[in-house]
């Protein structure tokens, strides 16, 4: 039998789930900037306006680098599934957002790249990540902001 106390405020509160809902947060936050932000391509910024872009489409904008990756690296970097992150990339081209070229190094292979567009929407993303950092700090403080930072990046490696 297991041995649970009757006091289980601790699944709502324990660490765990803090981070994943202030990432929740945090990514829409994000989208929300990316969607008023006037130099987001159009189609790009209607789409976030319409939450027609989420948190699955954000791995592609943290992850994929400036000069490109195969499917596999993109979807080891993003923490996904090969075929889950092909679907997300099938959609961003369609988007306009990353295009698939031929890999210089492996003729049989292609590469995932940001198009135009895609940059377009990077610096969009950059833009809305140090606003809604900078919203971080001041709602928390900038002390707490930075020991937070610095006890999630010292977990996180």
């Amino acid at each position: 039998m297991l041995n649970l106390t009757a006091e289980q405020g601790w699944r709502e509160t324990h660490l765990g789930r803090l981070m994943a809902a202030a990432l929740r947060r945090f990514d829409a936050r994000v989208l929300e900037l990316m969607a008023r932000n006037v130099d987001v391509p159009l189609a790009l910024g209607n789409l976030a306006a319409r939450a027609q872009v989420g948190a699955a489409h954000i791995h592609i904008t943290r992850h994929l680098p400036l000069q490109g990756a195969r499917l596999t690296e993109l979807a080891t970097q993003a923490g996904m599934s090969k075929q889950a992150m092909g679907d997300l990339v099938d959609q961003c081209a369609a988007w306009g957002m990353v295009a698939r070229e031929p890999d210089p190094l492996d003729a049989r292979a292609r590469r995932v790249v940001f198009t135009a567009t895609g940059l377009a929407w990077l610096k969009a993303f950059q833009d809305a990540v140090a606003q809604a950092e900078d919203e971080f700090h001041q709602a928390v403080g900038t002390e707490v902001a930075t020991v937070v930072a610095l006890g999630l990046e010292a977990y996180a490696t």
